[in-house]
């Protein structure tokens, strides 16, 4: 099949697709902008809501692992500090013993 008979073919389809659309179409074009344009607009305020409350949760997420954190850095110094005065015992033992 040639491009031209292929374009005259996709022509014909969408054109007779157009008619049936207009003849089934179950209200008029003005009411049907009016709720594609409510439906868009319902559709924003959804997404600001989902966008506040993924703020919401980002916040309180960050916080939670800001203090987690925090009380991970003070049991990392704790352990830092026992095996430092481990270490030192030994030494003063290794010494005691020569």
């Amino acid at each position: 099949m040639s491009l031209k008979n292929l374009a005259f073919a996709f022509g014909i389809g969408a054109a007779a697709g157009a008619a049936v659309a207009l003849l089934y179409a179950p209200q008029t074009g003005t009411v049907t902008r009016k709720k594609l344009k409510r439906s868009a607009e319902d559709a924003g305020d959804y997404l600001e809501d989902a966008a506040g409350y993924l703020k919401d949760q980002a916040d309180k997420l960050s916080k939670e692992a800001q203090k987690l954190a925090k009380k991970t850095k003070g049991q990392v110094e704790d352990a830092v500090d026992q095996a430092g005065d481990l270490v030192a015992s030994a030494v003063k033992s290794a010494k005691a013993l020569v």
